[in-house]
């Protein structure tokens, strides 16, 4: 487990939800499916037929198995976890291309998807405004981006005690506002989420 210095904190962080691996790594991905009720990303995202999508963090999946559920053409993601992206191949069809990066380091090229989402892990980034940046490089002109982090209308204890203070969530839609055209709040159940055109 490696350990990772998130722009949203003073200290850096090992936690196994950050960078899963081994035992952990393992452990933190069956919370993360069981905790991470994901339909209202998806509700929000509203992928149209025959778009391309990138999740950044994937973790163990379970957003990209409700994203095949929809009309999209390809659903791509990347993680810095070796182990998550091992466990996504293993259940990927053909429309799913997995890979280990970064939100800072995709690997995509510019402008290939017609939307992003990100959730619960915008929060450990290393740096914000280059993993903005990333995104908007691989985002289409009139794509969307989605990022979501723990709290919404009824988050649970565990999403509470992940809650980001206010001027932490400002900061993210004062720079979603400087690379997008349109950005709005959304509370979701268990998310507050940001979607960005």
């Amino acid at each position: 487990m490696g350990t990772v210095k998130p722009w949203s904190r003073s200290e850096p962080t090992r936690s196994p939800f950050a960078l899963p691996s081994g035992l952990g790594g393992w452990f933190a991905g069956r919370i993360m499916l069981w905790l991470n009720e994901q339909q209202d990303v998806v509700d929000l995202l509203d992928v149209r037929p025959g778009e391309v999508v990138l999740e950044v963090g994937y973790g163990p999946g379970g957003l990209i198995r409700r994203l095949r559920r929809t009309s999209a053409k390809r659903i791509c993601g990347v993680d810095p976890s070796q182990q998550m992206c091992d466990l996504v191949r293993r259940r990927a069809d053909e429309r799913i291309e997995v890979r280990t990066g970064t939100v800072e380091r995709t690997g995509f090229r510019d402008a290939e998807f017609d939307c992003a989402v990100s959730v619960n892990n915008v929060a450990i980034w290393p740096n914000l405004e280059r993993g903005l940046d990333e995104l908007r490089r691989v985002t289409r002109p009139g794509g969307r981006l989605l990022i979501a982090w723990h709290g919404g209308t009824h988050p649970n204890r565990i999403a509470r005690s992940q809650a980001l203070r206010e001027d932490q969530l400002t900061r993210i839609e004062q720079e979603l506002g400087k690379r997008f055209t349109t950005t709005a709040r959304h509370e979701l159940t268990s998310l507050t989420a940001w979607l960005a055109r």
